[in-house]
Protein backbone atom coordinates (compact mmCIF):
# COMPACT_ATOMS: atom_id res chain seq x y z
CA UNK A 1 0.00 0.00 0.00
CA UNK A 2 1.26 3.79 -0.73
CA UNK A 3 0.32 6.06 1.84
CA UNK A 4 -0.28 9.65 0.83
CA UNK A 5 -2.68 12.55 2.19
CA UNK A 6 -5.48 14.04 0.45
CA UNK A 7 -6.66 17.34 1.26
CA UNK A 8 -4.99 16.69 4.62
CA UNK A 9 -6.22 13.10 5.14
CA UNK A 10 -4.55 10.16 5.38
CA UNK A 11 -5.30 8.07 2.74
CA UNK A 12 -3.78 4.52 1.99
CA UNK A 13 -4.18 2.94 -1.77
CA UNK A 14 -2.35 0.24 -3.52
CA UNK A 15 0.28 0.40 -5.71
CA UNK A 16 -0.19 2.09 -9.43
CA UNK A 17 -3.42 4.03 -8.42
CA UNK A 18 -3.71 6.74 -10.03
CA UNK A 19 -4.74 10.05 -8.35
CA UNK A 20 -7.83 10.46 -9.55
CA UNK A 21 -8.92 6.98 -8.11
CA UNK A 22 -7.48 7.15 -5.09
CA UNK A 23 -9.55 10.28 -4.11
CA UNK A 24 -12.53 8.70 -5.66
CA UNK A 25 -11.64 6.09 -2.96
CA UNK A 26 -12.62 8.66 -0.22
CA UNK A 27 -15.41 10.15 -1.46
CA UNK A 28 -13.53 13.20 -2.96
CA UNK A 29 -14.41 13.65 -6.53
CA UNK A 30 -11.79 15.72 -9.09
CA UNK A 31 -13.47 17.19 -12.27
CA UNK A 32 -12.77 15.73 -15.60
CA UNK A 33 -14.03 15.67 -19.65
CA UNK A 34 -11.47 13.70 -21.65
CA UNK A 35 -10.72 10.82 -19.38
CA UNK A 36 -12.28 7.06 -19.98
CA UNK A 37 -10.53 4.40 -17.99
CA UNK A 38 -8.60 1.97 -19.95
CA UNK A 39 -9.39 4.01 -23.00
CA UNK A 40 -8.57 7.66 -22.90
CA UNK A 41 -5.99 8.95 -19.91
CA UNK A 42 -4.44 11.41 -22.23
CA UNK A 43 -4.82 14.55 -19.66
CA UNK A 44 -6.31 16.25 -22.74
CA UNK A 45 -8.55 18.91 -20.97
CA UNK A 46 -6.38 19.90 -17.97
CA UNK A 47 -9.66 19.78 -15.94
CA UNK A 48 -8.71 17.32 -13.30
CA UNK A 49 -5.03 18.74 -12.53
CA UNK A 50 -4.99 18.96 -8.57
CA UNK A 51 -1.59 20.38 -6.59
CA UNK A 52 0.77 18.28 -5.45
CA UNK A 53 2.97 19.70 -2.83
CA UNK A 54 6.97 19.78 -4.10
CA UNK A 55 5.74 20.24 -7.89
CA UNK A 56 6.08 23.03 -9.50
CA UNK A 57 3.65 23.01 -12.26
CA UNK A 58 -0.03 21.22 -11.86
CA UNK A 59 -0.51 17.73 -11.81
CA UNK A 60 -3.01 15.64 -13.95
CA UNK A 61 -4.90 13.22 -11.69
CA UNK A 62 -5.99 11.05 -14.15
CA UNK A 63 -2.86 9.20 -15.23
CA UNK A 64 -0.62 10.29 -12.71
CA UNK A 65 -0.02 7.27 -9.56
CA UNK A 66 0.36 8.47 -6.37
CA UNK A 67 3.74 7.89 -4.40
CA UNK A 68 4.90 7.34 -1.33
CA UNK A 69 4.52 10.31 0.93
CA UNK A 70 2.70 12.46 -1.77
CA UNK A 71 0.50 15.28 -0.47
CA UNK A 72 -2.24 16.44 -2.53
CA UNK A 73 -4.58 19.00 -2.59
CA UNK A 74 -7.58 18.93 -5.01
CA UNK A 75 -9.19 22.06 -4.59
CA UNK A 76 -6.83 25.23 -3.86
CA UNK A 77 -7.55 28.53 -4.96
CA UNK A 78 -4.41 28.06 -7.86
CA UNK A 79 -6.42 24.62 -8.78
CA UNK A 80 -9.65 26.15 -9.16
CA UNK A 81 -8.03 28.79 -11.40
CA UNK A 82 -7.09 26.50 -13.70
CA UNK A 83 -9.71 24.66 -13.81
CA UNK A 84 -11.87 28.14 -14.49
CA UNK A 85 -9.57 29.27 -17.25
CA UNK A 86 -9.11 25.92 -19.11
CA UNK A 87 -13.09 25.56 -19.20
CA UNK A 88 -13.16 29.13 -20.28
CA UNK A 89 -10.89 27.89 -22.99
CA UNK A 90 -12.61 25.34 -23.88
CA UNK A 91 -16.28 27.03 -24.02
CA UNK A 92 -14.78 29.76 -26.38
CA UNK A 93 -14.76 26.98 -29.18
CA UNK A 94 -18.04 25.31 -27.79
CA UNK A 95 -21.49 26.57 -29.26
CA UNK A 96 -23.30 26.72 -25.73
CA UNK A 97 -26.29 26.78 -26.62
CA UNK A 98 -27.46 24.37 -23.77
CA UNK A 99 -31.59 25.06 -24.20
CA UNK A 100 -31.58 23.20 -27.88
CA UNK A 101 -28.99 20.01 -27.39
CA UNK A 102 -30.21 16.98 -26.25
CA UNK A 103 -27.29 16.75 -23.74
CA UNK A 104 -28.71 19.53 -21.70
CA UNK A 105 -28.92 18.19 -17.84
CA UNK A 106 -26.37 15.41 -18.55
CA UNK A 107 -23.61 17.27 -20.67
CA UNK A 108 -20.19 17.02 -18.90
CA UNK A 109 -18.81 19.76 -19.86
CA UNK A 110 -22.12 21.64 -18.74
CA UNK A 111 -21.54 20.21 -15.28
CA UNK A 112 -18.37 20.75 -14.88
CA UNK A 113 -18.77 25.02 -16.28
CA UNK A 114 -22.00 24.66 -13.90
CA UNK A 115 -19.97 23.45 -10.71
CA UNK A 116 -17.37 26.27 -11.31
CA UNK A 117 -19.34 28.99 -11.06
CA UNK A 118 -18.81 30.11 -15.00
CA UNK A 119 -21.73 32.86 -15.98
CA UNK A 120 -19.47 34.18 -18.54
CA UNK A 121 -16.83 33.82 -20.95
CA UNK A 122 -13.61 36.02 -20.75
CA UNK A 123 -12.65 35.07 -24.51
CA UNK A 124 -13.73 35.82 -27.91
CA UNK A 125 -16.00 32.81 -29.46
CA UNK A 126 -14.23 31.13 -32.19
CA UNK A 127 -16.59 28.84 -33.71
CA UNK A 128 -16.66 26.63 -36.91
CA UNK A 129 -18.24 28.83 -40.25
CA UNK A 130 -19.50 27.79 -43.32
CA UNK A 131 -18.46 24.63 -44.99
CA UNK A 132 -16.09 23.86 -41.90
CA UNK A 133 -19.30 22.71 -39.82
CA UNK A 134 -21.62 21.11 -42.33
CA UNK A 135 -22.94 17.83 -41.66
CA UNK A 136 -25.10 15.44 -43.56
CA UNK A 137 -28.96 15.22 -42.34
CA UNK A 138 -29.69 12.42 -43.58
CA UNK A 139 -26.88 9.95 -42.28
CA UNK A 140 -28.51 8.07 -38.87
CA UNK A 141 -25.27 9.67 -36.83
CA UNK A 142 -25.02 13.09 -36.86
CA UNK A 143 -21.97 15.35 -35.86
CA UNK A 144 -22.05 19.27 -34.91
CA UNK A 145 -18.31 20.73 -35.00
CA UNK A 146 -19.27 23.25 -32.70
CA UNK A 147 -20.44 21.31 -29.99
CA UNK A 148 -17.24 19.10 -29.97
CA UNK A 149 -14.41 19.79 -27.42
CA UNK A 150 -11.49 17.42 -29.05
CA UNK A 151 -11.50 15.57 -25.85
CA UNK A 152 -10.32 12.28 -28.25
CA UNK A 153 -12.83 10.24 -26.60
CA UNK A 154 -14.53 9.55 -30.06
CA UNK A 155 -11.57 8.70 -31.67
CA UNK A 156 -10.07 6.28 -28.58
CA UNK A 157 -14.05 4.20 -28.62
CA UNK A 158 -13.87 3.57 -31.95
CA UNK A 159 -10.06 2.82 -32.27
CA UNK A 160 -9.50 0.61 -28.86
CA UNK A 161 -13.41 -0.74 -28.52
CA UNK A 162 -14.41 -0.99 -31.94
CA UNK A 163 -11.58 -1.57 -33.66
CA UNK A 164 -13.06 0.97 -36.64
CA UNK A 165 -10.89 4.33 -37.12
CA UNK A 166 -13.64 6.02 -38.20
CA UNK A 167 -12.69 9.20 -36.20
CA UNK A 168 -9.09 10.87 -36.45
CA UNK A 169 -7.65 14.39 -35.76
CA UNK A 170 -7.75 17.03 -37.84
CA UNK A 171 -5.98 20.41 -38.17
CA UNK A 172 -3.23 21.52 -36.15
CA UNK A 173 -3.12 24.23 -33.13
CA UNK A 174 -6.49 26.31 -32.19
CA UNK A 175 -7.48 24.96 -35.37
CA UNK A 176 -7.44 21.32 -34.17
CA UNK A 177 -10.51 19.63 -34.45
CA UNK A 178 -12.10 15.73 -34.70
CA UNK A 179 -13.33 14.59 -38.05
CA UNK A 180 -13.71 11.49 -40.49
CA UNK A 181 -10.78 9.87 -40.97
CA UNK A 182 -9.07 9.30 -44.26
CA UNK A 183 -10.39 12.90 -45.35
CA UNK A 184 -13.57 11.04 -46.09
CA UNK A 185 -17.61 11.97 -45.74
CA UNK A 186 -19.35 9.96 -43.61
CA UNK A 187 -21.40 8.36 -46.25
CA UNK A 188 -18.52 7.81 -47.97
CA UNK A 189 -16.99 5.74 -44.84
CA UNK A 190 -17.50 2.01 -43.25
CA UNK A 191 -19.04 3.34 -40.31
CA UNK A 192 -21.06 0.66 -38.28
CA UNK A 193 -23.24 2.90 -36.70
CA UNK A 194 -23.09 1.22 -33.57
CA UNK A 195 -23.00 4.50 -31.85
CA UNK A 196 -20.38 4.02 -29.06
CA UNK A 197 -18.86 7.36 -29.64
CA UNK A 198 -22.47 8.62 -29.55
CA UNK A 199 -22.99 7.64 -25.77
CA UNK A 200 -19.11 8.06 -24.76
CA UNK A 201 -18.90 11.68 -25.95
CA UNK A 202 -18.81 14.11 -22.79
CA UNK A 203 -21.14 16.49 -25.23
CA UNK A 204 -24.09 17.09 -27.32
CA UNK A 205 -21.33 16.80 -30.52
CA UNK A 206 -22.26 13.30 -31.38
CA UNK A 207 -25.87 12.00 -31.93
CA UNK A 208 -28.49 10.26 -33.90
CA UNK A 209 -30.37 11.84 -36.44
CA UNK A 210 -33.17 13.06 -34.68
CA UNK A 211 -36.62 11.39 -36.11
CA UNK A 212 -38.77 12.51 -33.66
CA UNK A 213 -40.59 15.14 -35.95
CA UNK A 214 -41.07 12.29 -38.51
CA UNK A 215 -42.67 10.44 -35.50
CA UNK A 216 -44.94 13.36 -34.55
CA UNK A 217 -46.16 13.85 -37.95
CA UNK A 218 -47.20 10.54 -38.39
CA UNK A 219 -49.06 10.37 -34.93
CA UNK A 220 -50.85 13.23 -35.66
CA UNK A 221 -52.07 11.93 -38.92
CA UNK A 222 -55.80 10.98 -39.32
CA UNK A 223 -55.09 8.48 -42.07
CA UNK A 224 -52.62 6.26 -40.69
CA UNK A 225 -52.42 3.58 -38.47
CA UNK A 226 -49.23 3.52 -36.02
CA UNK A 227 -47.82 0.43 -35.11
CA UNK A 228 -45.17 0.46 -32.40
CA UNK A 229 -42.88 -1.94 -31.49
CA UNK A 230 -40.85 -2.05 -28.63
CA UNK A 231 -36.97 -3.94 -28.09
CA UNK A 232 -36.21 -6.05 -25.18
CA UNK A 233 -33.28 -4.10 -24.23
CA UNK A 234 -35.70 -0.35 -24.26
CA UNK A 235 -37.13 -2.05 -21.23
CA UNK A 236 -34.03 -1.98 -19.64
CA UNK A 237 -32.88 1.61 -19.94
CA UNK A 238 -35.78 3.46 -20.84
CA UNK A 239 -36.80 5.30 -17.56
CA UNK A 240 -33.07 5.98 -16.78
CA UNK A 241 -33.57 9.49 -18.54
CA UNK A 242 -36.82 9.93 -16.94
CA UNK A 243 -35.26 10.09 -13.04
CA UNK A 244 -37.07 6.15 -13.04
CA UNK A 245 -35.73 3.39 -10.80
CA UNK A 246 -35.98 0.14 -12.42
CA UNK A 247 -39.00 -0.80 -10.09
CA UNK A 248 -40.67 2.18 -11.41
CA UNK A 249 -39.75 1.90 -15.05
CA UNK A 250 -41.95 -1.20 -15.60
CA UNK A 251 -43.38 -2.20 -19.38
CA UNK A 252 -46.33 -1.48 -18.50
CA UNK A 253 -46.03 1.86 -17.74
CA UNK A 254 -43.95 2.35 -21.00
CA UNK A 255 -46.88 1.18 -23.33
CA UNK A 256 -49.01 2.96 -21.44
CA UNK A 257 -46.60 6.41 -21.89
CA UNK A 258 -46.08 5.22 -25.70
CA UNK A 259 -50.11 5.15 -26.15
CA UNK A 260 -50.69 8.59 -24.31
CA UNK A 261 -48.51 9.43 -27.78
CA UNK A 262 -50.80 8.38 -29.70
CA UNK A 263 -50.27 5.21 -31.10
CA UNK A 264 -52.97 3.08 -31.99
CA UNK A 265 -51.47 -0.31 -31.10
CA UNK A 266 -48.28 -1.17 -28.70
CA UNK A 267 -46.42 -4.63 -29.64
CA UNK A 268 -43.51 -6.40 -27.88
CA UNK A 269 -40.31 -6.96 -30.37
CA UNK A 270 -39.80 -10.27 -28.18
CA UNK A 271 -42.61 -11.73 -30.24
CA UNK A 272 -40.37 -11.43 -33.57
CA UNK A 273 -37.35 -11.85 -31.39
CA UNK A 274 -39.02 -15.69 -31.24
CA UNK A 275 -40.39 -15.80 -35.07
CA UNK A 276 -36.73 -14.93 -35.99
CA UNK A 277 -35.26 -17.82 -33.70
CA UNK A 278 -37.48 -20.30 -35.23
CA UNK A 279 -36.31 -19.49 -38.63
CA UNK A 280 -32.88 -18.90 -37.59
CA UNK A 281 -33.06 -22.47 -35.57
CA UNK A 282 -34.46 -23.84 -38.66
CA UNK A 283 -31.95 -22.52 -40.96
CA UNK A 284 -29.31 -23.64 -38.64
CA UNK A 285 -30.28 -27.32 -39.18
CA UNK A 286 -31.02 -27.15 -42.65
CA UNK A 287 -26.93 -25.50 -43.52
CA UNK A 288 -25.71 -28.44 -40.75
CA UNK A 289 -27.57 -31.09 -42.26
CA UNK A 290 -26.88 -30.38 -45.83
CA UNK A 291 -22.87 -29.99 -44.79
CA UNK A 292 -22.72 -26.11 -45.26
CA UNK A 293 -21.25 -25.81 -41.75
CA UNK A 294 -18.36 -28.28 -42.16
CA UNK A 295 -15.76 -25.14 -43.50
CA UNK A 296 -17.47 -22.14 -42.08
CA UNK A 297 -19.84 -20.93 -39.35
CA UNK A 298 -23.40 -19.60 -39.66
CA UNK A 299 -23.38 -16.15 -38.50
CA UNK A 300 -26.65 -14.49 -36.99
CA UNK A 301 -27.72 -11.66 -38.99
CA UNK A 302 -29.69 -10.01 -36.19
CA UNK A 303 -27.43 -6.95 -35.33
CA UNK A 304 -27.11 -4.19 -38.13
CA UNK A 305 -24.13 -2.94 -36.57
CA UNK A 306 -22.20 -6.26 -36.97
CA UNK A 307 -23.60 -6.86 -40.64
CA UNK A 308 -22.55 -3.18 -41.30
CA UNK A 309 -19.05 -4.29 -40.39
CA UNK A 310 -19.00 -8.36 -41.72
CA UNK A 311 -19.45 -6.47 -45.51
CA UNK A 312 -17.43 -3.51 -44.82
CA UNK A 313 -14.39 -5.90 -43.77
CA UNK A 314 -15.11 -9.53 -44.53
CA UNK A 315 -17.17 -8.78 -47.21
CA UNK A 316 -16.40 -12.51 -48.66
CA UNK A 317 -18.34 -14.01 -45.67
CA UNK A 318 -21.28 -12.26 -46.50
CA UNK A 319 -22.90 -15.64 -47.42
CA UNK A 320 -22.00 -16.90 -43.66
CA UNK A 321 -24.56 -14.38 -42.53
CA UNK A 322 -28.21 -16.26 -41.51
CA UNK A 323 -30.73 -14.64 -44.02
CA UNK A 324 -33.15 -14.60 -41.46
CA UNK A 325 -34.40 -10.56 -41.32
CA UNK A 326 -33.62 -8.73 -37.63
CA UNK A 327 -36.60 -8.95 -34.98
CA UNK A 328 -37.05 -5.50 -35.64
CA UNK A 329 -37.97 -6.51 -40.20
CA UNK A 330 -39.59 -9.33 -39.27
CA UNK A 331 -41.97 -7.48 -37.21
CA UNK A 332 -42.55 -5.10 -39.62
CA UNK A 333 -43.67 -7.36 -42.47
CA UNK A 334 -45.66 -9.37 -40.22
CA UNK A 335 -47.62 -5.84 -39.10
CA UNK A 336 -47.90 -5.16 -42.71
CA UNK A 337 -49.83 -8.47 -44.16
CA UNK A 338 -51.23 -10.94 -41.02
CA UNK A 339 -51.44 -8.92 -38.17
CA UNK A 340 -52.97 -6.06 -40.50
CA UNK A 341 -55.08 -8.54 -41.90
CA UNK A 342 -56.19 -10.25 -38.50
CA UNK A 343 -56.96 -6.45 -37.29
CA UNK A 344 -58.60 -5.80 -40.44
CA UNK A 345 -56.52 -2.84 -41.34
CA UNK A 346 -55.57 -1.37 -44.67
CA UNK A 347 -51.69 -2.25 -44.91
CA UNK A 348 -51.10 0.83 -46.83
CA UNK A 349 -52.54 2.88 -43.92
CA UNK A 350 -49.70 0.97 -41.70
CA UNK A 351 -47.35 3.25 -40.70
CA UNK A 352 -44.65 1.22 -38.57
CA UNK A 353 -42.50 2.55 -35.60
CA UNK A 354 -39.75 0.88 -33.46
CA UNK A 355 -38.38 1.52 -30.40
CA UNK A 356 -34.88 0.53 -30.69
CA UNK A 357 -31.50 1.02 -28.10
CA UNK A 358 -29.63 1.40 -31.80
CA UNK A 359 -28.70 3.70 -33.98
CA UNK A 360 -27.88 1.43 -36.78
CA UNK A 361 -31.49 -0.01 -37.00
CA UNK A 362 -32.01 3.43 -38.46
CA UNK A 363 -30.34 2.35 -41.93
CA UNK A 364 -31.27 -1.08 -41.64
CA UNK A 365 -35.17 0.26 -42.47
CA UNK A 366 -33.86 1.48 -45.44
CA UNK A 367 -32.01 -1.23 -46.97
CA UNK A 368 -33.15 -3.08 -50.45
CA UNK A 369 -34.83 -6.10 -49.26
CA UNK A 370 -36.56 -4.84 -46.47
CA UNK A 371 -39.60 -3.74 -48.33
CA UNK A 372 -42.64 -5.29 -49.49
CA UNK A 373 -45.74 -4.29 -51.83
CA UNK A 374 -46.72 -2.41 -48.71
CA UNK A 375 -43.75 -0.46 -48.80
CA UNK A 376 -40.71 -0.21 -46.08
CA UNK A 377 -41.49 -3.32 -43.53
CA UNK A 378 -40.31 -0.38 -40.60
CA UNK A 379 -41.32 3.38 -41.50
CA UNK A 380 -39.48 4.54 -39.18
CA UNK A 381 -36.88 3.89 -36.31
CA UNK A 382 -36.45 6.05 -33.08
CA UNK A 383 -33.74 5.40 -30.49
CA UNK A 384 -34.60 4.94 -26.98
CA UNK A 385 -32.92 8.68 -26.19
CA UNK A 386 -35.47 9.88 -28.59
CA UNK A 387 -38.78 8.21 -27.40
CA UNK A 388 -37.71 9.43 -23.43
CA UNK A 389 -37.47 13.57 -25.05
CA UNK A 390 -40.90 12.94 -26.87
CA UNK A 391 -42.07 11.88 -23.52
CA UNK A 392 -40.47 14.79 -21.63
CA UNK A 393 -41.88 16.94 -24.91
CA UNK A 394 -45.55 15.67 -24.04
CA UNK A 395 -45.14 16.35 -20.09
CA UNK A 396 -46.15 12.88 -19.48
CA UNK A 397 -45.61 11.94 -15.75
CA UNK A 398 -45.10 8.13 -16.16
CA UNK A 399 -45.14 7.87 -12.38
CA UNK A 400 -48.38 8.45 -12.34
CA UNK A 401 -49.47 5.99 -15.40
CA UNK A 402 -51.33 2.63 -14.50
CA UNK A 403 -49.47 -0.05 -16.37
CA UNK A 404 -50.98 -1.24 -19.67
CA UNK A 405 -50.28 -4.76 -21.21
CA UNK A 406 -48.99 -5.36 -25.01
CA UNK A 407 -51.90 -5.26 -27.97
CA UNK A 408 -53.20 -8.77 -28.96
CA UNK A 409 -52.86 -10.86 -30.78
CA UNK A 410 -49.02 -10.86 -30.21
CA UNK A 411 -49.19 -10.12 -26.81
CA UNK A 412 -45.98 -10.94 -24.70
CA UNK A 413 -43.01 -12.91 -25.93
CA UNK A 414 -41.28 -15.56 -24.33
CA UNK A 415 -38.23 -15.50 -22.08
CA UNK A 416 -36.22 -16.80 -25.20
CA UNK A 417 -37.13 -13.41 -26.85
CA UNK A 418 -36.74 -11.53 -24.36
CA UNK A 419 -32.79 -12.05 -23.66
CA UNK A 420 -31.94 -11.18 -27.59
CA UNK A 421 -30.97 -8.11 -25.98
CA UNK A 422 -27.91 -9.60 -23.94
CA UNK A 423 -24.93 -10.66 -25.29
CA UNK A 424 -25.61 -14.39 -26.16
CA UNK A 425 -29.06 -14.76 -25.89
CA UNK A 426 -29.66 -14.95 -29.61
CA UNK A 427 -27.19 -17.76 -29.43
CA UNK A 428 -29.09 -19.77 -26.25
CA UNK A 429 -32.47 -18.37 -27.41
CA UNK A 430 -31.79 -20.38 -30.85
CA UNK A 431 -30.19 -23.47 -29.11
CA UNK A 432 -33.34 -23.79 -27.38
CA UNK A 433 -35.67 -24.35 -30.20
CA UNK A 434 -33.26 -25.82 -32.25
CA UNK A 435 -32.84 -28.63 -29.91
CA UNK A 436 -36.73 -29.16 -30.04
CA UNK A 437 -36.72 -28.39 -33.96
CA UNK A 438 -34.02 -31.29 -33.77
CA UNK A 439 -35.20 -34.02 -31.02
CA UNK A 440 -38.60 -33.31 -30.71
CA UNK A 441 -38.44 -32.77 -26.58
CA UNK A 442 -37.83 -29.55 -24.73
CA UNK A 443 -34.00 -29.22 -23.49
CA UNK A 444 -33.85 -28.15 -19.91
CA UNK A 445 -34.11 -24.26 -20.28
CA UNK A 446 -30.60 -22.81 -18.93
CA UNK A 447 -29.34 -26.09 -20.65
CA UNK A 448 -27.11 -23.48 -23.03
CA UNK A 449 -25.98 -21.49 -20.50
CA UNK A 450 -22.65 -21.63 -21.32
CA UNK A 451 -22.77 -18.72 -23.99
CA UNK A 452 -22.69 -16.30 -21.07
CA UNK A 453 -20.22 -17.88 -19.22
CA UNK A 454 -16.49 -15.89 -19.44
CA UNK A 455 -14.78 -18.98 -20.59
CA UNK A 456 -12.25 -17.50 -23.38
CA UNK A 457 -12.37 -14.22 -22.12
CA UNK A 458 -8.51 -13.49 -23.00
CA UNK A 459 -9.27 -13.93 -26.90
CA UNK A 460 -12.01 -11.85 -26.77
CA UNK A 461 -14.73 -14.22 -27.11
CA UNK A 462 -17.01 -16.77 -25.46
CA UNK A 463 -17.10 -20.59 -26.72
CA UNK A 464 -18.92 -23.63 -25.82
CA UNK A 465 -20.43 -26.92 -27.91
CA UNK A 466 -23.65 -28.61 -27.48
CA UNK A 467 -24.94 -31.91 -29.01
CA UNK A 468 -28.15 -31.13 -30.66
CA UNK A 469 -29.99 -35.01 -31.48
CA UNK A 470 -26.30 -36.61 -31.80
CA UNK A 471 -24.54 -33.70 -33.75
CA UNK A 472 -21.86 -31.88 -31.55
CA UNK A 473 -22.44 -28.04 -32.70
CA UNK A 474 -19.39 -26.02 -31.57
CA UNK A 475 -20.60 -21.79 -31.09
CA UNK A 476 -19.05 -18.92 -30.27
CA UNK A 477 -20.56 -15.45 -28.69
CA UNK A 478 -19.16 -11.83 -28.81
CA UNK A 479 -19.98 -8.43 -28.40
CA UNK A 480 -17.47 -5.42 -29.09
CA UNK A 481 -16.42 -5.11 -33.32
CA UNK A 482 -12.52 -5.32 -31.50
CA UNK A 483 -13.61 -8.49 -30.05
CA UNK A 484 -15.47 -9.60 -33.68
CA UNK A 485 -12.04 -8.92 -35.47
CA UNK A 486 -10.04 -11.15 -33.51
CA UNK A 487 -12.51 -13.69 -33.68
CA UNK A 488 -12.97 -12.93 -37.40
CA UNK A 489 -9.14 -13.21 -38.13
CA UNK A 490 -9.20 -16.67 -36.03
CA UNK A 491 -12.08 -18.00 -38.10
CA UNK A 492 -10.43 -17.12 -41.33
CA UNK A 493 -6.79 -18.52 -40.66
CA UNK A 494 -8.47 -21.75 -39.53
CA UNK A 495 -7.31 -21.55 -36.22
CA UNK A 496 -10.95 -22.00 -34.77
CA UNK A 497 -13.50 -24.22 -36.23
CA UNK A 498 -17.43 -23.21 -35.42
CA UNK A 499 -20.66 -23.80 -36.85
CA UNK A 500 -22.82 -21.14 -35.26
CA UNK A 501 -21.16 -17.66 -33.95
CA UNK A 502 -23.05 -14.69 -32.54
CA UNK A 503 -21.44 -11.68 -32.90
CA UNK A 504 -23.29 -8.21 -31.21
CA UNK A 505 -21.47 -4.51 -32.61
CA UNK A 506 -21.82 -2.98 -29.12
CA UNK A 507 -20.31 -4.52 -26.06
CA UNK A 508 -22.67 -6.48 -24.03
CA UNK A 509 -25.17 -6.19 -26.54
CA UNK A 510 -28.29 -4.63 -27.15
CA UNK A 511 -28.85 -3.29 -23.32
CA UNK A 512 -25.20 -1.60 -24.12
CA UNK A 513 -26.80 0.00 -27.26
CA UNK A 514 -25.79 2.99 -29.08
CA UNK A 515 -29.43 4.75 -29.31
CA UNK A 516 -29.79 3.99 -24.99
CA UNK A 517 -29.72 6.80 -22.46
CA UNK A 518 -26.66 8.57 -21.51
CA UNK A 519 -26.14 10.28 -17.84
CA UNK A 520 -22.78 11.74 -17.98
CA UNK A 521 -21.58 9.83 -15.28
CA UNK A 522 -19.59 7.51 -17.69
CA UNK A 523 -20.87 4.11 -15.97
CA UNK A 524 -20.98 1.04 -18.53
CA UNK A 525 -24.16 -0.14 -18.05
CA UNK A 526 -24.46 -2.96 -20.49
CA UNK A 527 -24.30 -5.66 -17.54
CA UNK A 528 -26.48 -4.44 -15.01
CA UNK A 529 -29.43 -4.31 -18.21
CA UNK A 530 -28.24 -7.38 -19.43
CA UNK A 531 -28.93 -9.11 -16.16
CA UNK A 532 -32.13 -7.72 -15.95
CA UNK A 533 -33.19 -9.60 -19.05
CA UNK A 534 -32.17 -12.55 -17.51
CA UNK A 535 -34.15 -11.93 -14.40
CA UNK A 536 -37.05 -11.96 -17.09
CA UNK A 537 -36.03 -14.54 -18.58
CA UNK A 538 -36.02 -16.75 -15.39
CA UNK A 539 -39.60 -15.37 -14.43
CA UNK A 540 -41.40 -15.95 -18.05
CA UNK A 541 -43.91 -18.58 -17.76
CA UNK A 542 -43.05 -19.46 -21.60
CA UNK A 543 -39.11 -19.88 -22.12
CA UNK A 544 -38.71 -21.50 -25.82
CA UNK A 545 -39.51 -19.70 -28.58
CA UNK A 546 -41.84 -22.47 -30.34
CA UNK A 547 -44.11 -22.00 -27.43
CA UNK A 548 -45.73 -18.78 -28.29
CA UNK A 549 -48.64 -18.84 -28.95
CA UNK A 550 -48.55 -15.95 -31.45
CA UNK A 551 -45.83 -17.47 -33.25
CA UNK A 552 -47.67 -20.81 -33.55
CA UNK A 553 -50.93 -18.87 -34.76
CA UNK A 554 -48.90 -16.99 -37.55
CA UNK A 555 -47.21 -20.40 -39.21
CA UNK A 556 -50.91 -22.22 -38.67
CA UNK A 557 -53.09 -19.62 -40.52
CA UNK A 558 -50.09 -17.55 -42.87
CA UNK A 559 -46.73 -18.85 -43.33
CA UNK A 560 -46.87 -23.10 -42.79
CA UNK A 561 -43.93 -23.98 -41.57
CA UNK A 562 -40.27 -21.96 -40.78
CA UNK A 563 -38.46 -21.76 -43.98
CA UNK A 564 -41.35 -22.09 -45.74
CA UNK A 565 -41.64 -20.39 -49.38
CA UNK A 566 -44.08 -17.65 -47.96
CA UNK A 567 -42.17 -17.22 -44.85
CA UNK A 568 -38.28 -17.31 -47.08
CA UNK A 569 -40.38 -14.37 -49.30
CA UNK A 570 -41.24 -11.99 -45.96
CA UNK A 571 -38.69 -13.44 -43.39
CA UNK A 572 -35.47 -13.40 -45.05
CA UNK A 573 -33.61 -11.20 -47.31
CA UNK A 574 -30.17 -10.89 -49.79
CA UNK A 575 -27.22 -9.55 -47.54
CA UNK A 576 -25.61 -9.19 -51.17
CA UNK A 577 -28.34 -6.86 -52.25
CA UNK A 578 -26.56 -3.67 -50.92
CA UNK A 579 -22.79 -3.20 -50.36
CA UNK A 580 -21.14 -0.74 -48.20
CA UNK A 581 -19.48 2.22 -49.77
CA UNK A 582 -15.65 1.15 -50.09
CA UNK A 583 -17.14 -2.15 -51.42
CA UNK A 584 -19.06 -0.42 -54.50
Amino acid sequence: MVNITINGAAVAVPEGTTILDAAASVGVAIPSLCYLRELNEISACRVCCVEVEGEAKLVPSCNNVVREGMAIHTNTPRVREARRTNVELILSQHDSQCATCVRSGTCQLQKVANDLGVLQIPYSLDLAQGKKRFWTTTFPLYRDTNKCIKCMRCVQVCDKVQAMKIWDVSGSGSRTTIDVSGHRFIKGSDCTLCGQCITHCPTGALRERDDTARAYAALADPERVIIVQIAPAVRTAWGEALGLSNTEATIGRLVAAVRQLGADYVFDTSFSADLTIMEEGTELLQRLRAGDLNEQPMFTSCCPGWVRFLKARYPQMTSRLSTAKSPQQMFGAVSKTWLAERLGLDPAKVFSISIMPCVAKKAECELPGMQSEHGQDVDLVLTTRELSRMIRAEHIDVSTLTGSPFDQPLGDGTGAGVIFGATGGVMEAALRSAYFLAAGALPPADAFRAVRASDKADRGWREAEFDLAGTTVHCAVTSGLNNARRLMRAIDRGEVKYEFVEVMACPGGCAGGGGQPVDGSDREKAAPRGTVLYQMDRSSKLRFSHENPAVQALYREYLDAPCSEKAEHLLHCDHSAWQMPQNR
